[in-house]
């Protein structure tokens, strides 16, 4: 390649290098002294030492030249930092750029400004050292590693004048949710869609180790990427001189590249395109470059030694001298004025207005997000005339409605599902009926519902899929992901990232609201008889619970029209994560849409037709969760029977959070609520989709909690059949109605008679499936009866 650029351009941008170096060195370090005007001393130096040198000097450099891209070509490009413990990078060229002082005044580019900036980095009251929703620029929190691919290309899905520049650090190529990330390409549609350009960045080790892929050597290496269908282009060295030419002219010839791939895509809008090799770039530099060589007579710059803080005892004189001398090395008195303000010669080099990166509106996507059109979710309703008369498959309603949601969105391309290869195992698959799967690959006669333009996102991992959403909504989309709920646990720590992503946020004016994260967790736990335990969990609904009361939202709607009424809630929410559980198989329904309507906005309510004499009850029977809600009502006809003047008060929970005090969250009920539903001294039977200790958690401080007896999944499962599952649990009808029996003081007598009727029914029940394979008549065939 020729040198594309000259050398008074070379030494521009190894100024502006050296000045990012320089303020990612002075936040790690330094309280005061700023400036260097004096030698350093020890008061100058934060008593603890926090952050990431290591892999710094790489994002600074790359920032750097992607900068001159920008300005070269007018592009729209935001940044997303794989490595993203190396926080002072992306700060320090935010406060390069202006943009930090925009958003935060009293870090203004002045001496007292660079004083409180470096200050405030690791410091209590300050910003964290990693990557984080602070930073402005970002959309990806960098205080776990493993992500940021997939947010890139979810960033760029139905962006298409967006560039999502990608540095992925060697050590998070290790994690699974990267490895996966990698494959992200065969969906990326150049036609409708923006571009990711990912840049590996080998700098050859982690804490305490080398990378796997800084040692597999560059043939492998290139052959690894090209498999997953990228044209690997390598930039290394530790040159600056030599590099900078390097990097100039690859990030020339692979945005040629990108552009070239695109025009082609968008020239013949009614053919569909073909999987292209997207570019990408390998950058191979020293660990710690432009740091200590050595520190104690240890090597230091490129190896492991540099990824932290690489001078740390300044109880050793020497150390002090060799942080002063480092940092005079970028030789700061060129980069900034008397005043602490950096040169004009050397701002100049960046982006202006929305051009920058650290300004972009993608990176803060509420400034971009734009209300769904949504459709009268009552137009999808069951009609219903009497509770339990219609069987009806809950997600399959549903999978109605989001088609209509699909319709109504096609043309402002801001909404789409995600899930594991599951959209039509869990009945959503109308929604094909306007637009099918996103695929770039191969296409063969037997598959259905594959195509390039598809708006369903369907690849088998729960990680690339959070991913993606979570890239979508970051930049101002919508979305909706479903998944079965055993293996939403996969997402776990993702779901903890993302919620404190939204958790922080809030606390910042200019961070505008995105739309909710929305999960549907369906083949769920109690109709997973057939699959066995590796499929029968529920506890995602405990991850989400315990999250910060401003953001978590559990439902558990009942049947098909309040699974209606919550999504389509939950689909004009924002900046919350909301937790929708609903099984997809026929059951009985038991409310018309405007009592659905009503019972989803209060959140828990008295079903008085499923009672008896339900204004001073011997029982209350409470339930939340479809099943739960099945085994509750028939126990109650078993009760009807079996003790004729019982008194029951039925209560259904859909929002699991109306439980906790008003106190601890904002859909919680009042202590008079609460107890006017719960009562303050009666027996409560509470009949729970997922693990009991839930129910006490959130109930222990109420009135009437010591008479709260909950059932729910105890990890007792097996493949078995569906009445089964409840009975393994304790969960089943006969259990619920033994338990109000024992519970009531005036039928102590009749608990010995209620006894032997239970163990008389689950032996009857246990003998049939061994011989039959699949329930007692009675079950299968039961109705409720008023």
């Amino acid at each position: 390649m020729s040198d594309p650029l000259s050398l008074k351009q070379v030494a521009a941008i190894h100024a502006y290098w050296r000045a990012a170096n320089y303020l990612s060195v002075g936040q790690i370090y330094l309280r005061g002294n700023p400036l260097l005007e004096r030698p350093l001393t020890l008061a100058d130096i934060k008593p603890r030492l926090l952050g990431h040198w290591g892999t710094t000097p790489g994002i600074n450099f790359v920032y750097a030249h992607l900068n001159r891209l920008i300005v070269a070509n007018g592009l729209d490009m935001i940044y997303i930092i794989g490595p993203g413990h190396g926080g002072p990078g992306l700060v320090a060229n935010a406060y390069l750029e202006g943009a930090y002082t925009e958003h935060y005044p009293a870090i203004e580019r002045s001496r007292g400004g660079m004083e409180r900036l470096f200050r405030q980095f690791s410091w209590p009251g300050g910003i964290p050292s990693h990557v984080s929703p602070e930073c402005p620029g970002s959309i990806h929190e960098g205080g776990e590693l493993g992500y940021s691919l997939a947010h890139a290309y979810g960033a760029a899905f139905d962006n298409p004048g967006l560039i999502v520049a990608c540095i992925v650090g060697d050590g998070e190529a290790e994690t699974g949710p990267l490895a996966t990330s990698w494959h992200s390409n065969k969906f990326l549609n150049p036609a409708r869609d923006g571009a990711v350009l990912p840049i590996l960045h080998l700098n050859g080790f982690k804490i305490a180790n080398p990378t796997i892929l800084a040692r597999i050597g560059k043939d492998e290496l290139t052959d690894l990427l090209r498999g997953y269908g990228h044209e690997p282009y390598f930039v290394e060295g530790d040159d600056p001189e030599l590099l900078h030419q390097a990097m100039a002219a690859t990030l020339d010839t692979v945005l040629r590249r990108i552009e070239t791939i695109q025009a082609e895509a968008r020239a013949t809008p009614a053919t569909p395109p073909t999987r292209p090799r997207w570019p990408m770039i390998v950058l191979k530099t020293p660990k710690g470059w432009t740091g200590p060589r050595t520190v104690d007579g240890l090597p230091v710059e490129g190896t492991w030694r540099a990824h932290q803080v690489p001078i740390a005892d300044f109880k050793k004189p020497e150390h002090l001298d060799q942080l002063d001398a480092w940092m005079r090395s970028y030789r700061p008195a060129e980069l900034f004025d008397a005043a602490g303000k950096v040169r004009e010669e050397i701002s100049a080099l960046a982006p202006t207005g929305h051009h920058r990166m650290s300004a972009n509106p993608h990176a803060n996507g509420g400034a971009l997000l734009e209300p769904l059109s949504l459709p009268d979710f009552r137009d999808f309703a069951v009609a219903l005339d009497v509770p339990g008369a219609v069987e009806a498959e809950a997600t399959r309603v549903l999978g109605h409605y989001l088609r209509e949601v699909m319709r109504l969105n096609l043309d402002s391309r801001n909404f789409r599902l995600f899930g594991p290869d599951e959209t039509a195992s869990n009945r959503l698959d109308a929604v094909y009926d306007v637009a099918g799967k996103a695929w770039m690959g191969e296409v063969e006669p037997i598959d259905i519902n594959l195509s390039p333009d598809g708006r369903v996102m369907e690849v088998l991992s729960e990680h690339l899929c959070q991913g993606w959403l979570e890239g979508y909504l970051l930049t101002g989309r919508h979305g909706f992901f479903s998944c079965y709920e055993a293996f939403a646990h996969i997402v776990d720590s993702m779901l903890n990232q993302h919620a404190k992503w939204l958790k922080v946020s809030r606390q910042i004016a200019w961070r505008r609201p995105i739309a909710s994260l929305n999960y549907l967790l369906t083949s769920h736990v109690w109709r997973q008889d057939h699959n066995g335990l590796s499929h029968q969990d529920p506890g995602f609904i405990d991850q989400v619970a315990n999250k910060t009361s401003d953001i978590a939202r559990v439902y558990l709607p009942p049947d098909a029209n309040c699974l209606l009424s919550v999504a389509d809630h939950c689909l004009r929410s924002r900046d919350y994560v909301n937790l929708i559980v609903a099984g997809k198989q026929p059951e009985w329904q038991w409310l018309g849409i405007e009592e659905a309507v009503r019972h989803c906005t209060a959140g828990a309510g008295i079903w008085h037709w499923a009672g008896v004499q339900d204004d001073d009850p011997d029982v209350v029977m409470a339930c939340a969760g479809d099943v739960p809600t099945l085994e509750a009502l028939a126990a109650v006809m078993l009760l009807r029977e079996q003790v004729p003047d019982i008194r029951i008060r039925f209560v259904n929970v859909v929002d699991l959070m109306v439980l906790e005090p008003s106190s601890e969250h904002p859909h919680g009920l009042d202590d008079h609520a609460f107890d006017a539903l719960f009562t303050t001294d009666t027996p409560v039977i509470f009949a729970f989709h997922g693990f009991p200790a839930t129910i006490h958690t959130l109930t222990y401080r109420r009135t009437n909690h010591r008479n709260i007896h909950v059932r729910g999944f105890k990890q007792e499962g097996t493949t078995t059949t569906p009445f089964d599952m409840v009975v393994l649990n304790d969960l089943d009808r006969y259990r619920l109605a033994l338990d109000a029996i024992e519970r009531i003081p005036r039928l102590k007598a009749q608990v010995p008679a209620a006894r032997d009727r239970y163990w008389a029914a689950i032996e009857r029940h246990k003998l049939y499936i061994a011989e039959h394979g699949e329930d007692l008549p009675e079950i299968r065939d039961w109705r409720w009866s008023a």
